[in-house]
């Protein structure tokens, strides 16, 4: 068995559409009519593309947690 697959969330209230996400993963999330990012789909597999776009935005509107457990990924539990 593989890697447990994430869920991955995007808080629109504090996203404010830099597109940085989308531009580093751009299968995992999309920008909406009004520049919010969602993520593509519910879950996904892990990767590297995914947790830097959680990194790299700049308002830290990107969680992920891994699926079933909510095991914190990004951001990590101080």
């Amino acid at each position: 068995m593989g890697d447990p697959r994430w869920h991955v969330t995007v808080d629109r209230t504090r996203c404010v559409g830099s597109g940085q996400c989308a531009g580093v993963a751009p299968g995992a999330f999309r920008l909406d009519e009004r520049r919010r990012s969602h993520p593509v789909g519910e879950s996904t597999a892990p990767s590297e593309a995914v947790l830097g776009a959680a990194e790299c935005c700049p308002v830290e509107a990107v969680t992920i947690r891994v699926l079933g457990t909510g095991e914190a990924v990004f951001p990590p539990e101080e």
